[in-house]
């Protein structure tokens, strides 16, 4: 009897290692990060006070570092990992 498992069997042929911000959107209780793979990531503001409490002009000056690793509000001095929001961690710096 084999025990052995076929390990292709259920291999995903693309499986994203890393995740990185391609643009930032809010809505009246959101953001809304874009990927650079696609993939949407949606997050209460009530999770990032200063932003949730910031207008939105403010909000709209967010700065993408690190080839998108990170989101920036220089003027709100927010900082927010994107690891940090795909790992449902609230209040995360970069």
């Amino acid at each position: 009897m084999s025990t052995s498992t076929n390990p292709t069997k259920h291999r995903r042929t693309f499986v994203p290692t890393t995740a990185f911000a391609r643009t930032v959107d809010f809505d009246e209780v959101s953001m809304h990060v874009t990927l650079t793979d696609g993939r949407v990531l949606s997050v209460p503001l009530s999770w990032f006070p200063v932003l949730r409490d910031a207008t939105p002009e403010q909000r709209a000056q967010c700065q993408i570092g690190g080839g998108g690793v990170g989101l920036h509000w220089d003027d709100l001095d927010e900082d927010v990992s994107i690891a940090g929001l795909m790992a449902g961690v609230d209040r995360v710096a970069c």
